[in-house]
This record gives structure tokens, sequence and C-alpha cells, in this order.
């Protein structure tokens, strides 16, 4: 696993606490492996993939489903893919109107870590095509790679920890939250902001909710 993040001096197969600098690229999810991974295809990355899991689980704010008929291979061309970057074929499907309004949510997100290969490896080419990571989030906020990402997403770190909040909740009670749960998440997304947002903090507040105690009961 070293190896693979490439963290020099670890020797021995046993785990241990690594510490990580300031300016390190494997800092937080956005730097996992297996995150990394889940969000690429087999031969490839994903930027829309990639973009789109961080809207939907990070910034709860899941884009909609591709309008029927759209086509969304970009790699139907193989000619066109030996001759393209991956980010020269999704600016070409981005060109359309129909695809532009989804995909200026999406891509700038997932473009931001184009550094990562499939597996999570660090890379600085795709092909023979130096990989440019910059790019511009639909607020107008300017990004280049996973560290100015990952500010831009800490920026709005109250909005994760609601995220996180309803997601917990969703596992701990075993099924999606309704309008009126939402009050009940925001209140374990407030005592979180008081505790330094501490994850044992959220574990309390979920087993403390009627949601989580009691079972709603059904109409008949």
């Amino acid at each position: 696993l070293a190896r693979h993040y490439g963290i020099p001096n670890i020797k021995g197969r046993h785990f241990r606490r690594v510490t990580l600098g300031p300016d390190s690229k494997r800092r937080g999810l956005l730097g996992q492996g297996s995150i990394l991974t889940v969000t690429s295809y087999p031969d490839r990355t994903s930027p829309v993939v990639r973009g789109k899991w961080i809207l939907e689980n990070v910034l709860g704010a899941p884009p909609p489903q591709p309008p029927p008929g759209v086509e969304t291979n970009l790699e139907k061309d193989p000619e066109q893919v030996k001759a393209t970057s991956l980010r020269q074929r999704l600016e070409l499907h981005r060109a359309s109107p129909t695809c532009a309004a989804c995909h200026r949510l999406i891509d700038p997100v997932g473009l931001a870590l184009e550094n990562f290969d499939t597996t999570g490896k660090w890379r600085t080419m795709d092909g023979k095509t130096p990989i440019d990571a910059s790019s511009q989030m639909a607020d107008g906020t300017k990004i280049n790679g996973p560290e100015s990402l990952r500010r831009a997403l800490l920026a709005r770190s109250d909005v994760f920890v609601t995220v996180m909040a309803e997601k917990l909740l969703t596992y701990a009670t075993g099924r999606a939250m309704r309008p009126e749960d939402m009050p009940a998440v925001r209140g374990i997304a407030r005592a979180m902001a008081q505790s330094g947002n501490r994850f044992s903090s959220m574990v309390l507040g979920v087993v403390r909710t009627p949601q989580f105690q009691m079972r709603t009961k059904t109409g008949s």
C-alpha cells in the first residue's frame, strides 16, 4: 500500500500510522485509492463518474441523469481516442448544449482528480498528453488539482457534515430519509459543530434520534 501511494521508508508487513505533510496529494477522501478506483472504468479514469460521486456524496447535489438518446460513450471512435486526451473528448462532448448543462457541474470536479490513474496512482501524462487538472466550478471557484479541490470542498464543510449525517442516519435506520426526517439530520449536524465535528458526536447524534430508536408505523 505504501508503494502504491508513493510513501517511502515503510518496511515490514504490519500496518502503522503514517503522518502526511500538509501539501500531500493523499490527504482526505480524495486521495484514497479505494474511492479513485471505484469511480474509474476498468481501462481509464472517468472525470464524469468521479465528479458525480463528489457532487452526490460530498455536496449532496446529485446531477440529473442524461437525457434519453444522448451519446455518452467517449470511446466510440478509436481514431479519436488515439489522437485526443480524455479531457479533449469531454470538451467535444460538452460542446452540445444538451450535454453542457450537466457537465458544467460535473466535469470541473472530476478533472481536478485526473492526475490519479484508474487505481489512484499519481501520474502526469494521459497517454502522450500532459494532464491539465485546471478548471472552474459552477460557482466560479477556480481549481487546479486535488489540493485546490480539497480547499474548495472544505469551504463548504457544513454541507458535507449535513450530507454525511443524512447518509449515516439512512444506514442506521435502513431506509431513505424523508422530508420529515431532515430536522433530525440538521440537529445531528448542529451537535457536531459544537463538538468540533468529531465523528463520535455524529454517531451519538444518530443513536439518540427517534428515527433510530423507534420504528415508524406504516398504514394498513
